[in-house]
């Protein structure tokens, strides 16, 4: 038997998550404190009656969630993460008002960067926490992606390219490690003994806040779960500035496979996917290529820098621990530096201006072409092969 588990978080600012189905990310509670309204006494000569103070009353979200967060968070400060010191040879950086200073002039507009992100990363955190409550077996796959994507629109307050969804649900089963969301038609069913992968992507202003988390609904896979959660916290811990990227893989390694898993009486190592990594994230771009975080350890001495965004993602495994490329494909992409292709299709270019308008270079999905009115697109698709790129399902055989 094989099942996969992924998950993932950012570097900089990882989460915090409930303790139910999770494996990988943190999850803050955080409370505002509460106003109180002063009421001046009445009568002059007279003694002044009390009136009893009145709390204001704190916003709450709804739910299913559907309160965009500028209503929960009206002076725009977001809460922020779980934050990793500096350590070891780089523990100087916490307390070098110089470096502090590059490190946040390397953000552009550090207090605008940071809240974005803060931002994107607080309507996951929401998002997700209904969906683990909510997502039973005997749900169909289409529903679930629709439950966590019409919170996330809610929550950022979808506004065309400015704030939305970074890339389509993610809701892969069992020995699919990635890349599948439901097409229209869709009719698998959610199982009692199924390994769900469920990865949620939000952006704000381009940057995109990419993070996973796994399911399942009984308890033969919770070492699994809790193999793969250490090893993205370990990858967590040992990522940061000049942080070497062969190093964290390693160390995401060792601890991986420190792990068993007992299935039906049969013992398995849990194993690192070592042809799946985690990756740089650039705004618009969730996979910006040229630096990876691998899941098992190599000699790659290319450092991490300042301003650099990047998903350390850990994918462990009872199987072989090697994905290929398999099965229909749901997620798509307008290339990053794509050439210019003249296209002659007038079905071709109605539909990559579609993509333009509504995507841009963000992953979107057919349901998502669906949502916007493309209906004939399979062909035109095709033909801008060399413009979109298509993301097949990545599967342990």
């Amino acid at each position: 038997m094989t099942n996969d588990l992924g998950t993932n978080g950012t570097a900089t600012e990882p989460e915090k998550a409930p303790q139910n189905h999770v494996e990988g990310e943190d999850d803050n509670e955080d409370v505002e404190d509460d106003g109180v309204a002063e009421v001046p006494g009445a009568g002059e000569g007279k003694k002044k009656k009390k009136k009893k103070k009145t709390k204001k009353k704190k916003a709450e979200q709804s739910e299913p969630p559907r309160i965009g967060l500028s209503k929960l968070f009206p002076d725009g400060n977001y809460p922020e993460g779980e934050l990793q010191e500096y350590k070891d040879d780089n523990a100087w950086r916490t307390t070098s008002e110089e470096m502090r200073y590059k490190e946040r002039m390397a953000m552009e507009d550090p207090e605008v960067t940071y809240q974005s992100i803060r931002r994107a990363a607080e309507v996951h955190r929401q998002v997700r926490k209904y969906a683990q409550k909510v997502i039973r077996p005997g749900m169909g796959m289409t529903e679930i992606a629709n439950l966590i994507e019409d919170g996330t629109r809610a929550l950022v307050e979808e506004n065309g390219l400015e704030s939305g969804i970074g890339f389509p649900t993610g809701l892969s089963l069992n020995h699919c490690a990635a890349h599948y969301t439901p097409n229209a038609g869709d009719t698998i069913v959610l199982q009692q003994g199924d390994v769900m992968k469920v990865d949620i992507g939000v952006h704000v202003k381009g940057r995109i806040c990419d993070s996973a988390f796994t399911l399942t609904f009984d308890h033969t896979y919770d070492t699994l779960l809790e193999a793969v959660k250490a090893a993205t916290n370990t990858g967590i811990r040992e990522a940061g500035i000049d942080a070497r990227l062969g190093e964290i893989a390693g160390a995401i390694q060792e601890t991986m496979e420190s792990y068993e898993v007992v299935v039906n009486g049969k013992t398995y190592p849990v194993k690192p996917i070592e042809n799946l990594s985690g990756h740089l994230i650039n705004p618009y771009q969730i996979h910006a290529g040229g630096k990876s975080v691998c899941l098992v350890k190599n000699d790659d001495q290319t450092k991490m820098e300042e301003g650099e965004y990047f998903a350390i993602e850990t994918f462990g495994s009872t199987g072989r621990g090697k994905v290929i490329e398999s099965g229909d494909v749901s997620h798509y992409a307008r290339t990053f530096d794509a050439p210019h292709v003249p296209l002659r299709l007038t079905t071709a270019k109605s539909l990559l201006k579609s993509i333009n308008k509504h995507f841009g270079t963000l992953p979107f999905c057919r349901r998502y072409l669906d949502k916007v009115g493309e209906s004939k697109y399979l062909l035109a698709r095709r033909v801008l092969s060399k413009i979109i790129h298509p993301y097949a399902m990545l599967e342990e055989r």
